[in-house]
C-alpha cells in the first residue's frame, strides 16, 4: 500500500530554491518514498523572450543537471515525467526571473512483508520447470530419431 500526494512548488526570481527532503525516518513510511515530476510551466508573468532554466541537484548522486528550458512565446511548459527515489533533490531557477511551476506526485511506499511460506512453494515450482524443460529435449531426440530412420529407408531404395 501506498501514500500519495500531490506535490507543487513555485520558483520567483533567480537564483530562487525549493528542496524535496525523503522522510528516511518517518516511521509509517519507512523506505519507498520518490518524487515524480510531472510537469514544469512557465507563468503567464514571465518576461517575454527571456529563458528560464531550472536545475536539479540530486544529494544522493550529487548530480546537478537542468531539467528544464523554457521560454515565453515558445515553449511554456515541458512533460520531462522523471522521478527521484530515496533521494532528496533541490530545485534552483538558474537563469531567469519566472514563475516557474513543478508539479507531480510524492509517493511514500510501505515496507514489503515477506511470507516465509513461499519459499516452498518457489521451490515445487521449479521443480515442474525443470520437468517441462526435459520434456522438449525428449521430443527433439524422437524427431532426431526419425530423421534418421527415413535416412536410413532412402538409402535402402
Amino acid at each position: 500500500m501506498s501514500d500519495e500526494s500531490f506535490y507543487g512548488v513555485t520558483l520567483s526570481g533567480e537564483g530562487s530554491k525549493v528542496e524535496w527532503e525523503v522522510l528516511s525516518n518517518d516511521i509509517d513510511f519507512p523506505r519507498g518514498q520518490k518524487l515524480i515530476v510531472r510537469q514544469i510551466l512557465l507563468g503567464a508573468e514571465a518576461k517575454e523572450g527571456e529563458f528560464n532554466v531550472v536545475e536539479v541537484h540530486t544529494i544522493k548522486d550529487n548530480l546537478k543537471i537542468p531539467i528544464a528550458v523554457l521560454k515565453a512565446g515558445e515553449t511554456r511548459a515541458v512533460n520531462p515525467d522523471i522521478e527521484f527515489y530515496e533521494t532528496s533533490a533541490v530545485f534552483k531557477l538558474i537563469k531567469g526571473n519566472g514563475p516557474v511551476y513543478i508539479h507531480g506526485q510524492n509517493i511514500k511506499d510501505e515496507v514489503e512483508v515477506v511470507d516465509m511460506d513461499d519459499d516452498e512453494s518457489d521451490e515445487e515450482e521449479d521443480g515442474e520447470e525443470e520437468e517441462d524443460e526435459a520434456q522438449p529435449q525428449k521430443k527433439k531426440q524422437k524427431v532426431e530419431n526419425n530423421a534418421d530412420g527415413k535416412n536410413a529407408k532412402n538409402k535402402k531404395k
